[in-house]
């Protein structure tokens, strides 16, 4: 059996490590070049960084900022926001990336997808997704919808039809944010995810309203996802990588022990 991922998100905003509640009332709380670091040195499994304006400011991602994480961490690191066409995806990269995150520009044109899967490989393409959950109807069936640019702009696909044209079109793993549940701290939105994963074969990480490592617990098993992502839990203090770790292998979850430098 594979081991179980977690996985820390940095929301950066202007250079800063951000944080928000359900995408509003963001928050600068620190420096994401000395956060990355001290996340790697506890023994995260790996790394993604959003730059969380990028998308609707219409402008490219900060590359320096993505640079400077890349020189601090040896696990694998994956990039979002902003990125419009492979040529983005190329330069994020060579700026020490080993997966992209694509979104927004996704959702507007999906042969982004295949071809930045086509360039660089399926494992080197992760398509994000930020879902909001709405009353059922023709066009949205499950009852959650895709929305982009920060959750700004909500587009009338339904999220669950989404990921599996994202798995066909060649992403090689998902991550699945609810924005319900996002900074809620209140626990990850679990039907959403299990539905997801159940839906696609690639890999579905569970984002959005950790708090307690239990809420991972859930995500990993009844949530059926491959790999949590947590931010708030971390970016505070309340508990560690190797505390959150503890819990979930001695409740019978695979997960690495131990940070490989």
């Amino acid at each position: 059996m594979l081991s179980k991922r977690i996985i820390a998100c940095l929301d950066v905003r202007d250079g800063k490590l951000a944080k928000s509640v359900k995408f509003v009332d963001t928050q600068d709380i620190g420096d994401p070049v000395v956060k990355a670091r001290e996340y790697y040195e506890a023994g995260i499994d790996e790394l993604v960084f959003y730059d969380i304006t990028a998308s609707s400011e219409n402008r490219g991602i900060l590359l320096e900022v993505v640079s400077r994480v890349a020189e601090q961490v040896f696990i694998p690191f994956s990039v979002g926001g902003g990125l419009r066409t492979v040529e983005d995806c190329h330069r994020v990269l060579l700026a020490g990336a080993e997966k992209v995150n694509v979104n927004s520009a996704a959702v507007k044109n999906p042969g982004l997808i295949a071809e930045a899967s086509k360039a660089f490989g399926a494992q080197a393409v992760v398509l994000s997704m930020d879902v909001l959950r709405v009353s059922p109807s023709p066009s949205i069936p499950s009852g959650y919808e895709i929305v982009i640019h920060g959750g700004r702009i909500r587009t009338g696909l339904d999220a669950i039809e989404w990921a599996r044209r994202g798995e066909e079109l060649g992403a090689g793993e998902m991550v699945v944010n609810s924005i319900d549940a996002d900074g809620t701290k209140e626990g990850y939105e679990l039907t959403l995810t299990r539905r997801i994963a159940e839906a696609v074969s690639v890999p579905v990480i569970a984002s959005g309203g950790g708090g307690h490592p239990a809420h991972l617990y859930d995500a990993l098993t009844e949530g059926k996802a491959d790999a949590a992502l947590v931010a708030s839990m971390l970016h505070y203090g309340e508990y560690t990588v190797a505390q959150i770790k503890e819990y979930l292998a001695g409740r019978g979850i695979k997960v690495r022990r131990m940070n490989a430098k």
